[in-house]
């Protein structure tokens, strides 16, 4: 919080918003644990803020704290074959008062219905293989109750694993809820521990609104408890690949919010033998070109500002000094603008909230661009910068350093139980198996948009935020909303309080023209903040 508490940044993307000093009093209320008032204009200006990412609920996991209880909840699990998977999901679930078995076309039908008959569980059976969206619809239709919980065969679940989750659903603009996938078992072998600490189901330790854009622009099918009501037709059943996240971006469109709960977690047993692994990871990209086609601009390779662009190609091009005064200009250009929304002046003082902000937006950003670039070049531009190294000999040291870079700052960042080298050399092989798998997708769809960058500016957009009681209409604010800094493709594959988020980015998310047909969403309901940093930077693959 700045200027007094009345300019307030934070969210995913940053956004900079400027408060009256009612509002003002009201957010520092809710950052030490005072509910949100049961009045429209305070419950308008914390949607808000739960929708730019700038705070997130901290929900009651007590059974006073929830509008739904298990017995509100059917559990589908989807299966073909993998009859040992399915009876360890299953004996987590013995407790589960409605379960559902989707048998997808087994060569062994009868081996399910008996593993799925122990467990008390009733069973969908498919003549013919459908794939996971076909499955999970088929349970979607079967269930009578509000919620439905999506559990993939392969999910280990402990007892409890909905108490954090449910909470949620006493916000009704929630239409789905989705925990963190975890390892069940720690593994031994090289490859194991690497998906241990960086497996694409993993969205992270921080919890997040879930659209394309945010910090966490999906969360996988493997694990989701879903409103009824916001699910619409369900999954787009033609899509083998990638039809969870098309599912939650159509929610996102149709105006319902997605919440990822990484406090609550789920077990999951990771593929872990080469083979398959690479095979998964090449259809996980497959799906890139299909869901670009279905939401434009939301699975590019590369998003970032043009004066963050044109910087670096001033220093490809061996001329640091040039880039550092496009940077310089961009910074400045950018503290005028933020100077508005934070009612500072005007180049001076350099030592403003204004130039503070502008420097560690516009110069950091344009600084730690290097590491977005990189795995732009590792996951998906490698065909067209193999061949430019071999035939510019000064190109091979930066594109080195380029692709080398992210995984080595990742292994910083994580610390996994594996050595740099042996982690840098999966991480690659990882982007190798997607990258392949975008550029056969491209190929099937005729299309190259998966491909192409996005360049974006920082737009500076006025909206209608909470004003003072004494006021006789709406005031306005200021929004400044930062593009893509360290933000590279995502890998595909209530009553309580809120807290402020911590998440931060630099992408506008651009909602696409398809929509899940479901009831519209109303307002928030009571809600708390708790305090956080809203300037910590997180890495994001």
């Amino acid at each position: 919080m700045l200027a007094d508490g009345t300019v307030l940044t934070g969210g995913y993307p940053t956004r900079v918003l400027r408060l009256t000093r009612p509002g003002a009093r009201h957010v520092e209320e809710w950052w030490s644990g005072t509910p949100v008032q049961d009045n429209p204009k305070a419950r308008a200006l914390a949607r808000r803020l739960l929708d730019t990412g700038i705070a997130h609920p901290a929900v009651d996991e007590t059974p006073a704290g929830r509008d739904y209880g298990a017995d509100e909840v059917t559990v589908v699990v989807p299966v073909r074959d993998r009859h040992a998977e399915l009876a360890r999901c299953l004996a987590g679930l013995a407790k589960a008062p409605r379960l559902i078995v989707v048998d997808d076309g087994s060569r062994d039908p009868e081996a399910v219905a008996s593993i799925a008959a122990g467990a008390g569980a009733r069973v969908l059976r498919r003549p013919v293989n459908g794939g996971p969206a076909a499955a999970r619809n088929t349970g979607l239709a079967a269930a009578d109750t509000p919620l439905v919980a999506f559990l993939d065969s392969d999910c280990v679940p402990s007892p409890g694993w909905l108490d954090l989750l449910l909470p949620h659903f006493a916000d009704p603009a929630v239409g789905a809820v989705a925990p963190r996938i975890v390892p069940h078992e720690i593994g031994r072998s090289w490859l194991a521990r690497y998906e241990g600490a960086s497996s694409t189901l993993d969205m992270g330790e921080r919890p997040s609104i879930v659209r394309p854009g945010s910090r966490v622009p999906y969360v996988p099918g493997a694990a989701l408890v879903v409103r009824k009501a916001a699910a619409g037709a369900g999954f787009a059943e033609e899509m083998q690949v990638g039809e969870d996240v098309d599912f939650i971006w159509r929610m996102a469109t149709a105006g319902w919010r997605t919440r990822y709960e990484p406090a609550a977690t789920m077990g999951h047993q990771h593929r872990v033998r080469l083979r398959e692994w690479l095979a998964r990871r090449k259809d996980y990209g497959t799906s890139a070109a299909a869901l670009e086609l279905r939401h434009p601009g939301a699975v590019r390779p590369l998003y970032c500002s043009p004066w963050t662009a044109v910087a670096w190609l001033a220093a490809a091009a061996g001329r640091p000094d040039a880039g550092a005064v496009v940077t310089g200009t961009a910074t400045a250009l950018l503290a005028r603008r933020l100077a508005q929304v934070t009612g500072e002046g005007w180049p001076r003082p350099a030592s403003s909230a204004a130039w503070r902000l502008a420097a560690q937006q516009a110069g950091g950003g344009t600084l730690a661009a290097f590491r977005p670039l990189g795995s732009a070049i590792s996951r998906t531009w490698w065909p067209l910068a193999l061949p430019a190294a071999a035939a510019v000999r000064r190109l091979r040291l930066p594109l080195a350093a380029l692709v080398l870079a992210p995984p080595l700052l990742d292994w910083l960042d994580r610390r996994p139980p594996l050595d740099p080298a042996r982690y840098v050399a999966a991480r690659l092989l990882d982007d190798l198996g997607y990258s392949l798998g975008v550029w056969q997708g491209c190929t099937e769809r005729r299309t190259v948009r998966p491909l192409l960058p996005v360049l974006r500016g920082r737009h500076l957009t006025q909206a209608v935020t909470y004003p003072g009681r004494h006021l006789s209409r709406p005031s306005l604010i200021q929004a400044v909303t930062y593009p893509g800094r360290h933000l590279s493709r995502p890998r595909l594959n209530s009553a309580g309080t809120i807290r402020s988020s911590g998440d931060k980015s630099w992408m506008e998310d651009r909602p696409s023209a398809s929509s899940v047909e479901s009831i519209p969403p109303r307002s928030t309901s009571k809600t708390f903040f708790t305090p956080a940093d809203p300037l910590a930077a997180s890495p994001h693959r």
